[in-house]
Parts: structure tokens; C-alpha cells; sequence
């Protein structure tokens, strides 16, 4: 697609899914949108925005907050957008201490019931891996063997895992630019210089372990799996493990960033990457995300819309339709239960 060519919101885009949105910015950690969070207005309101951006459903991850918040969210917005609305349940980590050996059932018990109240998958956060631990204090890495009865549930339920895991490099090292973001400004509790946690390397292979000894199970791994910097290596990633797909959320500036490895990447694996903006819902949002994706136009990103806080330089894709229809909707049906 040329400069220019970006398609409105009159129905020639394909058909889309946002398989990564929270609906309350405060428990997302997203900045937060105009007015009052979608959670707490009326779910009219956000069909409507949805129909004017083109985006056909979403996928609200809020609901691995806790059974409270997956529940009310499923009252609310299920009876207006049907079939538009989906939402994830999660982990409860700090319920290891208390029930000891017995948590793994636990959880997976939970998640059986989070499915038989609604949810459609799991949100797993980036705490696990970096903050989460066990009843002994020990850190739980990404891979521990403990947590099988979860994924195996997942499996069984035939729900998708989506799972953050690590951060940009910048965020873990200060020799990668991270010591000067306005986003670790922003959000000091992001900042992981000189923490006593793992690098972003060994989340990396803890995830991709983790991956292969549950081919059963699929796992989305948010955020690009957190190597936008490195297509080559994501690509291998997805190579290895074929039960491994990936979302675009909050990732953008590092799409634009290196346009011609990022459109290699897309057309390497367009079965594989699920369109997600991990940024509060809005049509003229989407409209940047879109531009990106759509055309080859060389623009800036806002800050607003970057990793990093700071604006950005970016040049689109220009992918073809064939691979925009499998990215946008189509390999988000494929993965949602009942779709």
C-alpha cells in the first residue's frame, strides 16, 4: 500500500480484533485516556467508539486482576457487546505463601471456575518471573515446573495463555539509553536498574522453556515477546515453538523503528501475531496504529504512544491485505473459545 492509501473507517479495512486492551488505566498501567475510564461508563459508549475506530472486538486482560473485577466487567459489558467483549482471568501469586505446596492446584482450580463464570483465557503478568514468590521467599522463574497443573487446565480448556514476560532491554540495563526515559520517570516501579532480578535474556529462555514443555497449551507472549529489537531472534523464537504466538500491544515505535525488519517479520509469520494496542481506546489511537500497519508513510510517533515515553520517528509497513486480515482478526478467532 502507498503513501496515502491509509483506509478509513468505511469498511475496507479487514475486519478487527484489539486482542490487548484494559479498560481501567490504572490497573492496565497505561496512561490514562480523557474522562472517565471505560469500566465505569456506559458500555454504549464504548460500542460506539469501537464502531467509529472499525474495531469489531476487544480483549479486555483486566479480569486477571481478580474474580471481582472479571465478574463485574462480564456483567457489564457482555449484555451490550455480546460477542464483541472478551475477557481474561488470571493468577492470584500472593495466595502461594498462605497455601503452600498446594497453590499449583489451587490456581488451576480457579481458572476452571474463572472459565465456568466467563473468561475466555489467562493473563499471566510480568510479575511472574520478576516479583512473584513462593512460600519459602524464592523467586519463581517463568519456567517452574511447579505451575504444570496450570498450563496443563489451560490446555484442557482449550483457552489461550497470554503472558508478559521481562521488558524492553532499555528497562534492565542503563547502558541501553533506559537511565534517561520519561516513561521510567513515569513509572519508577518499571525501572529495573540494579534490582536484584533476572535480565531480560534469561526471562527470554525461561519463556521459551516454558513454551516448549507444553506444546498443548498456546501461549500468547505480549508485547512482541519483548524482543521488538531483535526480529531475528523473535523470529527464531517463533520457529522453535510452534504453539507460540505474539501480540503487537504497546510496541509500536519499535515496529516503526526498523520498518523493513519488522515487515519481514510480518510477512515471515502472519499466522502468528495478534493485533493488540495496550493503550486506552480511542479512534484516533487506532487511526496511528493503522497508519503504521497500512501504509508506507514516514511519520511521527507521540510520546504518548511510545515504549519510551519519548516521540518517535516510525515508517509503515505497507503489508498486504491477505497478511492484515490474519493479523488483525483472523489469528485472534482462531485462538478465542467459541469463535
Amino acid at each position: 500500500m502507498t503513501s496515502g492509501a491509509h483506509r478509513g473507517r468505511d469498511g475496507g479495512r479487514p475486519p478487527v480484533i484489539d486482542a490487548h486492551v484494559h479498560l481501567d488505566p490504572v490497573i492496565g498501567g497505561d496512561p490514562p485516556g480523557p474522562g472517565a475510564p471505560w469500566c465505569d461508563r456506559d458500555p454504549v459508549e464504548l460500542a460506539a467508539e469501537l464502531d467509529a475506530a472499525g474495531v469489531r472486538a476487544v480483549v479486555d486482560l483486566d479480569g486477571g486482576w481478580g474474580e471481582p473485577i472479571l465478574r463485574r466487567r462480564l456483567r457489564i459489558f457482555k449484555p451490550v457487546l455480546a460477542d464483541r467483549y472478551f475477557c481474561f482471568g488470571g493468577v492470584s501469586w500472593s495466595d502461594w505463601e498462605r497455601a503452600g505446596a498446594a497453590f499449583p492446584e489451587r490456581a488451576a482450580r480457579r481458572l476452571q471456575a474463572q472459565v465456568a463464570d466467563g473468561a475466555s483465557g489467562l493473563k499471566i503478568s510480568k510479575a511472574l518471573g520478576l516479583h512473584v514468590r513462593d512460600d519459602r521467599d524464592r523467586r519463581v522463574p517463568v519456567d517452574d515446573e511447579r505451575l504444570a497443573p496450570v498450563w496443563e487446565t489451560a490446555a484442557e480448556l482449550r483457552i489461550p495463555v497470554l503472558i508478559h514476560t521481562g521488558d524492553p532491554v532499555a528497562f534492565f540495563e542503563p547502558g541501553q539509553g533506559g537511565e534517561d526515559l520519561p516513561i521510567l520517570r513515569a513509572h519508577p516501579e518499571w525501572n529495573l536498574h540494579g534490582r536484584e532480578t533476572p535480565g531480560r535474556d534469561v526471562l527470554a529462555a525461561e519463556l521459551s522453556r516454558l513454551v516448549g514443555r507444553h506444546p498443548a497449551t498456546t501461549f500468547v507472549s505480549a508485547h512482541l515477546a519483548n524482543l521488538g529489537d531483535a526480529f531475528d531472534r523473535l523470529s527464531a523464537l517463533l520457529g522453535q515453538h510452534p504453539n507460540l504466538f505474539v501480540d503487537t500491544g504497546a510496541r509500536f515505535d519499535e515496529i516503526g523503528r526498523d520498518p523493513g525488519s519488522a515487515r519481514r517479520f510480518f510477512l515471515s509469520h502472519p499466522d502468528r501475531i495478534l493485533f493488540g494496542s495496550d493503550f486506552p481506546v480511542s479512534r484516533d489511537t487506532y487511526d496511528v496504529f493503522f497508519r503504521l500497519l497500512e501504509t508506507d508513510d514516514e511519520f511521527t510517533l507521540p510520546a504518548a504512544l511510545t515504549t519510551t515515553g519519548r516521540k518517535s520517528s516510525a515508517r509503515g509497513l505497507g503489508l498486504p491485505v491477505t497478511v492484515l486480515e490474519r493479523v488483525y482478526a483472523g489469528n485472534a478467532l482462531r485462538l478465542l473459545p467459541g469463535r
